[in-house]
């Protein structure tokens, strides 16, 4: 599946993206990409991925040419599909909301939209990347909603004194938060101690990026692991959840 992989990449497809088109999660297509060889996906994803790429079997993969009209013809493909299952989410999920909830995702969602349609500028469209990025990380980062609280009260929607999260902790780093501001606002610090302190940042995001991947590649070992045990040569479908509880399983030997 390497020339698959290499076609995907050269065509700026993120696995996101492709696993909204196919309507899986992402680590069953991260499963699905590590089988050998399409034909033991699931049929019906499999005929997907093929009309994405306008081919009738994987062994044309090696005849696309990936030029400008190319990549433009999937684009509009995949963005087509995943706008319409997209739509078929949203109007699903908005009948689990409360009145409340409801007027907040719509006043999100219009405010994205008006935002995105009247500025097409490339620093709008990389601004709100990067808030999907931060909303879908606030669950596992907790500073995240700290940060929002801050910026709140900074522009005069919130009260400062309001605490809805964590009061000891949204206490403190709203105190750090004002102290880096103030510095970033009166000039910050020389330019030579700035420079060694964004060499550490960026060391450390990858240090975080080799364990992430050390992380994978544990996980792919156990992988196998579990479908030696199990007997199954594949994840598919079917077998799905007896391969993640042999997976679990597995893990908690070495614990």
């Amino acid at each position: 599946m390497n020339e698959l992989n290499t076609v995907l990449t050269e065509l700026g497809i993120s696995k996101v993206r492709l696993a909204k088109y196919l309507g899986v999660s992402r680590q069953m297509l991260y499963n699905y990409l590590a089988i050998d060889d399409i034909k033991n996906w699931p049929k019906e994803k499999a005929a997907k991925l093929l009309s994405l790429l306008n081919i009738d079997d994987i062994s044309e993969l090696s005849n696309i040419k990936i030029n400008g009209e190319y990549i433009i013809e999937v684009e509009n493909r995949l963005n087509e599909s995943v706008k319409e299952n997209t739509s078929k989410e949203v109007l699903a999920d908005l009948k689990g909301f409360n009145k409340k909830e409801q007027e907040l995702l719509s006043d999100i969602i219009n405010l994205l939209k008006n935002k995105l349609s009247s500025d097409k500028t490339k620093d709008t469209f990389n601004a709100y990347v990067y808030l999907y990025h931060f909303i879908q990380s606030m669950e596992t980062t907790e500073e995240l909603k700290y940060i929002l609280a801050f910026m709140s009260k900074t522009l005069g929607f919130t009260d400062p004194m309001e605490f809805y999260f964590n009061k000891e902790k949204q206490f403190v780093f709203e105190s750090i938060m004002f102290s880096a501001m103030t510095l970033y606002n009166n000039g910050g610090s020389s330019k030579v101690r700035l420079a060694e302190s964004h060499k550490r940042f960026v060391q450390n995001i990858e240090q975080k990026k080799e364990e992430k991947l050390s992380r994978t590649q544990e996980l792919n070992t156990v992988r196998i692991q579990a479908l030696q045990e199990l007997g199954y040569t594949e994840i598919n479908e079917d077998n799905a959840k007896d391969v993640f509880e042999k997976i679990a399983e597995i893990q908690s030997r070495k614990v």
